[in-house]
């Protein structure tokens, strides 16, 4: 640790301080948590959970482990250092976050979750004093209590603070999977809409109330297992109906409640994973769509009543966000040159399949064919006497017929040096390059 100067403490935890430091041979900030509990042999800090996940994962939105230290029986880990958790920022937070914030942090830390079920682990202790924010990053923190997929149960009763906290944990179920953290994200989303917790409990029966009063009590349809549970601990529901999350998030889209119902749903299994909620229509807008990826206006051959311009108006096809590439007047220019083609083609069928092939009839007299005809027959006439002419013409004997004049001799390349070089030559650029290019 003497390469460390602490500046400040930054956290105080149930098993340990973080403290805000600076590596004097490089002048990197970091931050240390000292654990509180003593440790005798290095051996048994290896085998801690949060360490044995860590060294398995290396994502950008999960908090990155650089170094374990223990000194003196006290264990320290340092990690790489983030300005705040998102509890800081709404606690000081007057002004609702715009909806692109909520989605941005939201999706990068699905990002992470999907990342961890991959790996064949899941969180336990989501909520958003464990969620470390440094400008526009966020990433998953405190893997104290992180727990392979995979282990064999019991598990611990005591997970994650309560108000996050999901229903089969409440009820003390024995076995239970990655679906507690998408509960868990479900309500840190609502309560970044709203800057309110959206189930504030004051003990376990009054949080599984607070559940009930917001999206209603379980039925034997929506979650047999649920009411099994809390048979075994002779706890019962109250009969509530719920009210939809339009009322408490005036502000949020329907894609985001849309979202929120189905990660606050009480059967376990009907929750999204990490990786489906990273496909919910929510998250759309913070992919990139290759142009050549994007969805393209159909055309229509056969335009209404009412001509192209009512179809394009009624047609007109919306693209959300910056995904918009293609302009009304090209689709409307594209419209009518098809439908004409089309409307030609028609007709030349129709034509082809009424119309009897042509007989052949002697034109009429006085017509322009026989006038046509009568000028053919004075125009062979006129040659056939000429012709004769010739034959009769003689040459005298100290006259030599004229010699006919010969054309200059070819060269190689198809053209005489002394004549017009560019007589005759078609102008082809033959090094040019020509590439394709796919419109997208």
């Amino acid at each position: 640790m003497e390469r460390y100067n602490i500046i400040n403490e930054v956290g105080n935890g149930t098993f340990g301080n973080v403290w805000r430091a600076m590596n004097k041979q490089t002048g990197e900030v970091v931050a240390i948590k000292k654990m509180k509990r003593k440790y005798y042999s290095w051996e048994e800090c290896i085998n801690l959970r949060e360490v044995k996940s860590l060294r398995r994962m290396s994502h950008s939105n999960i908090v990155k482990l650089k170094e374990v230290i223990r000194e003196k029986d006290i264990l320290y880990f340092v990690f790489e250092y983030m300005e705040c958790n998102l509890y800081q920022l709404m606690k000081d937070r007057r002004k609702l976050f715009s909806e692109t914030e909520v989605r941005n942090w939201c999706f990068q830390v699905f990002q992470g979750l999907a990342y961890m079920q991959q790996r064949g682990y899941f969180h336990r202790d989501l909520k958003p004093e464990n969620l470390l924010v440094s400008k526009d990053t966020i990433k998953i923190a405190d893997f104290g209590l992180a727990r392979e997929i995979n282990s064999s149960p019991p598990y611990t009763e005591y997970v994650s603070t309560r108000w996050y906290r999901a229903p089969e944990v409440l009820l003390m179920s024995p076995a239970y999977g990655s679906a507690v953290d998408m509960w868990a994200m479900g309500a840190i989303l609502a309560e970044l809409l709203t800057l309110r917790p959206l189930f504030p409990g004051l003990s376990e029966a009054d949080e599984i109330y607070k559940i009930c009063s917001v999206i209603g009590s379980p039925t034997e349809f929506e979650w047999a297992e649920g009411l099994e549970l809390a048979s075994a601990v002779n706890f019962q529901f109250p009969k509530l109906a719920g009210v939809h999350l339009s009322v408490l998030l005036p502000s949020a889209s329907k894609d985001a409640i849309s979202l929120i119902s189905s990660l606050c749903s009480w059967d376990p299994c009907k929750r999204p994973t990490a990786s489906e909620a990273l496909r919910h229509p929510f998250f759309q807008s913070c992919y990139y769509i290759p142009p050549s990826l994007r969805s393209k206006p159909a055309v229509v051959r056969t335009p209404p009543s009412g001509g192209i311009r009512h179809l394009v108006e009624q047609k007109h096809v919306k693209y959300s966000g910056n995904l918009s590439y293609c302009k009304p007047q090209a689709v409307q220019r594209k419209l009518e040159m098809d439908y004409q083609g089309a409307n030609k083609y028609d007709k030349t069928l129709k034509n082809a399949a009424v119309e009897p092939p042509t007989r052949y009839r002697p034109p009429v007299r006085n017509s322009p064919a026989e006038k046509s005809l009568t000028i053919h027959t004075w125009k062979a006439r006129e040659v056939s006497n000429t012709a004769e002419k010739l034959a009769n013409l003689t040459i005298g004997k100290d006259k030599e017929p004229p010699r006919q004049q010969m054309p200059p001799p070819m060269k190689a390349g198809g053209w005489d040096p002394q004549s017009d070089r560019f007589l005759g030559r078609l102008d082809f650029n033959h090094g040019r390059a020509y590439s394709r290019k796919v419109a997208g």
